[in-house]
């Protein structure tokens, strides 16, 4: 019988994961699978690595948004431990999950067969990892700063609440960006370094992003008219991917070195991060994961 461990976030999404918990249990066991659960804390959850182990766990499974895989993914690379990992999106942002195109009825099926791929990931600084996004610049505190009984509440939007009270003061922040060798400078109001295309709940921002290249893509939206950002937002709101808009600086590399002259502080996978400057490695194929 195949060991799996669930590790759910309480209070992710709506924090209502709890009321599936038991479907998700039986969907396991009807495939001959042995569940064991972690249910993550506010704390450090220190004895994850302890329960990985004694669990004898073949595989992983996060149940949650896009911060609670990024936990567990930084848990099991820090620890050296070597498992296939999953994703039940249940989160305010599922980004990852709506990359992968993730069903979850046959999601079950796959993680049964034992099916996964090997991916890609980031490595900022040398010691934190992600897996779908690393940013900076405005918008990206907002995340941090949304109120999580609001977020729970209204999920996606608030955010885009929160956004919408920010606007007056976008400001750009001199950027300077080494990507594999090559030297840039531009004013921007943010960048993004992309695993996946799907970012903020919009599936296809960049056309170029592939999780398994072993290369990551940098876009930074460069100081531009309101009028421009209108229209660019217009794209994003529409669907289109927006490598190739003239507002956009976009960059393909295995290395960046982004550094400012602004105080700013980067956000992975919609977690606080460094404060900038800010050295972003990819790492090929880091981890295998059930798709």
């Amino acid at each position: 019988m195949k060991k799996i461990l669930l590790v759910y976030n309480p209070v992710s999404g709506h924090a209502a994961f709890k009321n599936r918990l038991d479907a998700v249990i039986d969907n396991f066991q009807r495939r001959g699978i042995f569940l064991s659960i972690y249910r993550t804390s506010s704390g450090d959850n220190s004895d994850f690595v302890d329960c990985v182990k004694i669990s004898q766990a073949e595989g992983i499974i996060a149940a949650g948004g896009d911060g609670t895989l990024h936990a567990v993914i930084n848990w099991l690379k820090k620890n050296s431990l070597d498992v296939p990992i999953g994703v039940i999106g249940s989160g305010t942002s599922n980004d990852f999950a709506a990359h992968l195109q993730i069903d979850a009825e046959n999601y079950f099926d796959i993680i049964a067969a034992g099916r996964t791929r090997p991916i890609d990931l980031g490595l900022v600084n040398g010691r934190e990892f992600f897996i779908n996004v690393a940013s900076a610049g405005v918008f990206t505190s907002i995340a941090h700063e949304v109120d999580s009984r609001l977020k729970n509440f209204l999920g996606k939007s608030a955010y885009y609440l929160r956004g919408l009270g920010e606007l007056k003061n976008f400001k750009t922040v001199p950027l300077e960006i080494v990507a594999d060798g090559r030297k840039f400078s531009v004013d921007a109001f943010l960048f993004l370094v992309l695993n996946s295309s799907s970012v903020a709940g919009f599936k296809k921002i960049s056309v170029a992003a592939q999780i398994d290249d072993g290369k990551l893509d940098l876009l930074v939206l460069k100081k531009s008219s309101p009028r421009s950002l209108v229209t660019l937002a217009k794209k994003i709101l529409a669907g289109e991917s927006v490598d190739a808009d003239e507002n956009i600086l976009s960059l393909q590399a295995r290395t960046f070195e982004i550094k400012s002259a602004a105080a700013l502080t980067s956000d992975l996978d919609g977690e606080v991060g460094d404060t900038l400057p800010l050295k972003i490695e990819t790492l090929r194929h880091a981890i295998n994961f059930f798709c």
